[in-house]
């Protein structure tokens, strides 16, 4: 091992004395080759366990994090100056995703008519500004689901990562299915990512290194959480004095340095022009104290980097019309050491608004009124958290239909996400992939395979969908004889739109919270995810095409069918009869050539192939290049599967008390 480069990890609190806190030695490309062979092989038969075995060892390691919480939390402040407090609760939300992903994968590996499997190998790469939580739950998911794991820390959070693994070893997770493998992320970790034997990639991390990924393996099976441009919108119906309470914890906490942290501030522009407010604001910043984490009285500890290229431009220069309300400035000397930041006068379209900082520092813009406000929130391109401080209902109910963003906060911070309580995770730039949400009930689904051994059994459902009432309407004419080349398909069509009408009935319509606190809702629900592309290859069946026209039309999409120019077969055939137009509805049905399709990302949110060998490279590499998501896993009749195709999943966050008072709510 001597000629393997190491590192030192240091403490960034205590610079510019130099303080090591650790010295590790980096994986060489050999390293990476035998620890994907080591995980594609699985010695130790973690695949093959039963999903009671897995729970039970993953159980013994949220026992092993709990009693490693001081470790943890020390190993935070040493390796990445996160103060305790920050260290803390990220301690809980890692025992929180051990307790919570196995049962999450026992309710799809106990579904008779499925066999589950795990993808087989994959690879977790973890950011520093989370060290402790994020790269927990990436392997607690992906070992849940059958896999082996390869960990690529950050650079930035060895020790952490190394502390957190102490833990999973201890509990009986042997090193073959949990790999340790600290490396370079430009040269070996690109290495890793892109193994052919390596079958999915978990990552949280910039959007750049997302891309990168993506452009070096277009095919490659990415959940990836991209970080955001996010907004807190005040309005003049705010309680002003919360709303600074709560911006000022969104936006300082953690240096600034959590991807959900609040950015920008967006006053109406009563709010704006109140010069209270605005002193109000700047003072509480200031008060944010800044320093060392082992100076427990500290609030806000050290930047994991000095501040370099937009952050560091952001800091210490003003745009067109911008002027300092809290001007930052470097503390005790220490490069990594900066006091919060606040601008206002930013600029519709301007560099602070629409670029993510990573940093200790608020942009605030004036708004109109509160459709302007979203308006601008929505520019960004973002969409990962954002909050509005509002105590009127109207507006509350006009935002949460207007703002994109996964996770919506109302008078609360826009960062503190709790398993299962506000599933994380975000749309637009801040996901690549499938934009399933972190801490949900369906985030182990991703790193499954899936195959159906037989129909799904229904319960009783409604009849009174359109598409079911055509479906059993075929079925008629199947028992009639007039369709009977079609009768297979047709067959399982209905059973799959009998499954797709009862999930979206009992999971998908409905706005579900599984807390149900007292002064706090916490919504689960799903969105349409607007113009979805049914692309057709010769291998599709008449089933694989129907159905998926029925999952978007159920699930309140646009189904576009995009058919290659050059296709012309049965299901094709079908497709121009007057039962296939009654099926199709408004559905539009294009002849396209792969370039034409290519082009129509522009318009369609989403592509859904039938499986994955029938997306042409062209088609991925394309996709790859704006990290475009193309849904390319098998169809199954199985709704409460199918369905996560064609939603995104949202959480609302409401704190409808005030300092305790539950108001016209006291009585529930």
């Amino acid at each position: 091992y001597d000629d393997r480069g190491t590192r030192d990890c240091i403490d960034p609190s205590r610079l510019p004395r130099k303080i090591t806190t650790a010295v590790y030695r980096m994986a060489a490309a050999e390293d990476i080759e035998a620890a994907v062979a080591a995980a594609k092989a699985d010695p130790e038969g973690w695949r093959a366990l039963s999903m009671d075995q897995r729970h039970r060892a993953l159980s013994r390691v949220a026992t092993e994090i709990r009693k490693a919480r001081g470790d943890l939390i020390g190993a935070a402040a040493a390796n990445t100056g996160k103060v305790f407090t920050e260290a803390d609760v990220e301690v809980s939300e890692a025992v929180d995703f051990a307790e919570f992903y196995p049962y999450s994968a026992r309710a799809f590996t106990g579904i008779e008519t499925l066999e589950i499997k795990g993808k087989g190998v994959g690879a977790v790469v973890s950011p520093w500004n989370f060290p402790i939580a994020i790269p927990c739950g990436g392997i607690i998911a992906s070992l849940a689901a059958g896999n082996t794991v390869i960990f690529k820390p950050s650079s930035d959070a060895v020790l952490v990562a190394w502390v957190l693994c102490q833990c999973f070893w201890r509990a009986g997770i042997s090193k073959n299915m949990l790999q340790f493998v600290p490396c370079s992320g430009g040269r070996e970790g690109s290495r890793l990512v892109t193994h052919a034997d390596v079958d999915f990639v978990i990552l949280t991390g910039g959007t750049a290194t997302g891309m990168t990924m993506l452009k070096h393996k277009p095919a490659m099976l990415l959940s990836a959480e991209t970080g955001g441009k996010n907004a807190t919108i005040v309005t003049a119906m705010a309680d002003r004095d919360q709303a600074i309470k709560n911006v000022i914890y969104s936006a300082f906490g953690n240096s600034g340095q959590k991807c959900s942290a609040t950015s920008l501030l967006i006053l109406e522009k009563e709010v704006y022009e109140d010069e209270n407010f605005k002193r109000q604001l700047a003072d509480a910043a200031q008060s944010f104290k800044t320093g060392s984490c082992w100076d427990f009285s500290n609030k806000m500890g050290a930047l994991i980097h000095p501040p370099a290229g937009d952050l560091k431009r952001a800091l210490t220069t003003l745009e067109a019309c911008e002027s300092w309300a809290l001007e930052p400035r470097m503390v005790d000397g220490n490069p990594h050491m900066w006091t919060p930041g606040i601008k206002y006068g930013v600029q519709a379209g301007s560099y602070t608004h629409m670029t993510e900082f990573f940093g200790p520092l608020i942009g605030v813009m004036c708004a109109d009124d509160l459709e302007h406000a979203i308006e601008l929130v929505n520019q960004t391109g973002y969409g990962l958290t954002s909050g509005l401080e509002s105590l009127d209902a109207r507006e509350q109910e006009l935002w949460k239909a207007g703002v994109r963003a996964g996770n919506l906060y109302l008078n609360r911070g826009t960062t503190g996400a709790i398993t299962l309580r506000q599933p994380f995770g975000g749309m637009g730039k801040s996901a690549l992939g499938p934009a399933i949400k972190a801490g949900g009930p369906n985030y182990v689904t991703q790193f499954m395979t899936i195959r159906e051994l037989e129909p799904p059994r229904i319960q009783a459902i409604r009849e009174e969908n359109a598409l079911l009432r055509l479906a059993l309407a075929l079925r008629r004419k199947i028992m009639w004889g007039r369709m009977k080349s079609q009768a297979g398909d047709l067959g399982k069509l209905i059973r799959a739109v009998k499954s797709y009408c009862f999930h979206w009935q009992q999971e998908f319509s409905v706005e579900k919270d599984y807390f149900h606190l007292r002064g706090q809702d916490n919504i689960h629900r799903y969105l349409p995810i607007g113009a979805i592309g049914i692309r057709l290859d010769a291998r599709d069946t008449l089933f694989d095409v129907l159905a998926r026209i029925a999952a978007a039309r159920i699930t309140g999409n646009t189904a576009v069918v995009s058919i290659p120019e050059d296709l012309h077969n049965a299901v094709t055939d079908f497709l121009g009869t007057n039962d296939a137009r009654h099926l199709l509805g408004p559905s539009p049905v294009r002849r396209q050539s792969d370039e034409k399709l290519i082009a129509s990302f522009k318009v369609l949110q989403r592509v859904r192939y039938a499986a994955p060998d029938r997306v042409p490279p062209a088609v991925l590499e394309a996709a790859a290049r704006t990290g475009y998501y193309i849904a390319r896993s098998p169809v199954l009749m199985e709704g409460r599967l199918e369905l996560l195709h064609y939603v995104h999943n949202q959480s609302v966050c409401n704190n409808y008390h005030r300092y305790g008072n539950l108001g016209e709510r006291t009585e529930l």
